[in-house]
């Protein structure tokens, strides 16, 4: 057992939380201008860090591209040695920094300043050659770190992680970036999934689909509920047109009223004018339509009311839409 585990991390959490609550208080107009100097920009957000900083500076570059704002890292030392001819002067450079003094950084700085790009540097030390020669220096300065030596980047880089997330998110608000924006960014997310699928992409079709005529009998409507597992058959006209639904709730109804299988007729127990939906709608519109008429099926029409699909909540949550 090692009792002094435990204290120690709450210790570590509660310096890094508390380097935090300090930034938000010491947040300024630099971080407007900053979020200005971006939107003003005709070019990308280019991130430059080394070391614990360039980690999080890869972070932040993936946050800007995922939310609006076109952004790529590129490692400091890396820009020295050629990399730097991707930076044009339409381009704004975050540089991070806690020190503000790296070498790989400050040497970059006047060849940036030269192609005309715009620099913005976020560091711990707003009297560092970093920030002096940035034209928006943001401050992540943080009392301590959360390593008891006081060395290892900890707090330091918790805090420019939560001052980056800010400003993208400061971006993604003037930008009206919104779950649409997202969800085209994230194709393969769960997001992406909800917004991106389409009905049509979900909907059984061809010999998947149950249907029977609307002379059919009720006898032959049930073979047909039963071969397509569905928990319903629409009822269709000799143009396909949609005549009417037969549910597993009208099967119900129709064995409590004592009607005769052997004779009757599925359109005198159907359900007439069902709703239904396009195939070119989202599949989460089917699924809120689902939810708010508490129906377990829905039949896909065109234009002219033809049967072209239909799906149930079985489908959907196949395709992870609920």
């Amino acid at each position: 057992m090692h009792p002094e585990l435990l204290p120690l991390a709450r210790r570590v959490l509660q310096i890094e939380a508390e380097a935090i609550t300090t930034l938000a208080t010491q947040l300024d107009d630099s971080f407007i201008r900053a979020v200005d100097l971006i939107m003003a920009s005709h070019g990308r957000v280019i991130v430059c860090g080394v070391g614990k900083t360039g980690h999080i500076g890869r972070k932040f570059a993936a946050t800007l591209a995922s939310t609006g704002t076109p952004a790529y890292f590129v490692h400091a030392a890396e820009a020295a040695h050629g990399d730097l001819g991707m930076i044009t002067a339409q381009d704004v450079l975050v540089a991070l920094s806690y020190s503000g003094t790296g070498e790989e950084l400050l040497k970059i700085v006047p060849l940036i300043k030269r192609q005309g790009a715009r620099l913005i540097a976020i560091t711990g030390n707003p009297e560092s050659s970093l920030a002096q020669e940035a034209d928006v220096h943001l401050n992540a300065r943080v009392q301590e770190e959360a390593c008891p030596l006081n060395l290892a980047p900890t707090a330091s880089t918790t805090a420019t992680l939560a001052l980056t997330d800010a400003l993208a998110v400061a971006l993604l608000h003037l930008r009206g970036f919104g779950p649409d924006d997202f969800a085209r960014s994230h194709p393969g997310g769960a997001l992406g999934r909800r917004l991106l699928t389409h009905v049509s992409d979900v909907m059984r079709t061809g010999s998947a689909l149950p249907q029977v005529g609307e002379e059919a009998q009720l006898s032959e409507a049930l073979l047909e509920m039963t071969r397509a597992g569905m928990g319903m058959t629409a009822i269709v006209d000799a143009d396909q047109r949609i005549r009417g639904i037969y549910t597993d709730g009208d099967l119900r109804r129709t064995l409590a009223s004592g009607c005769d299988f052997s004779s009757a007729r599925v359109q005198d127990h159907m359900g007439r004018n069902p709703r239904t939906i396009t195939a070119r709608a989202l599949a989460v519109e089917a699924a809120e339509m689902m939810e708010r008429l508490r129906i377990s099926q829905l039949l896909v029409a065109d234009a002219d009311g033809r049967l072209v699909g239909a799906l149930n909540h079985h489908d959907l949550m196949l395709a992870k839409v609920i």
